[in-house]
């Protein structure tokens, strides 16, 4: 049984850091691509920046480049997404996500976790 489990979500003020985690079990973790998507009140799921199975690239949307770096260390089975100045606009609920393809699009991936509340206050 495949689980993706985030954490390290929280309350933290704009300007402020956050490292989430994504820990993986039940699949070959080094097979999949992986991402970030998040999806904030009244919004639909979002891509946030994804990294391909080797680490050897990523992507990111455009309104997170520059402030959020994603990493895996795929001997551990786990994912990060290291968040740098955050704004209030950042406030969505975050998933981690695996899929065998290079996409953005949310229909594309195929196991998703639970997500973890990221929250930022002004």
């Amino acid at each position: 049984q495949v689980q993706l489990v985030e954490s390290g979500g929280g309350l933290v003020q704009a300007g402020g850091s956050l490292r989430l985690s994504c820990a993986a079990s039940g699949l070959t973790f080094s097979m999949y691509n992986m991402a970030w998507f998040r999806q904030g009140p009244g919004k639909e799921r979002e891509f946030v920046a994804a990294m391909t199975w080797s680490g050897g690239n990523t992507n990111y949307a455009g309104s997170v480049k520059g402030r959020f770096t994603i990493s895996r260390i795929n001997a551990k089975n786990t994912m990060y997404l290291q968040m740098s100045s955050l704004k209030p606009e950042d406030t969505a609920v975050y998933y981690c996500a695996a899929t065998k393809s290079w996409t953005s699009r949310v229909d594309a991936y195929i196991y998703w976790g639970q997500g973890t509340q990221v929250t930022v206050s002004s």
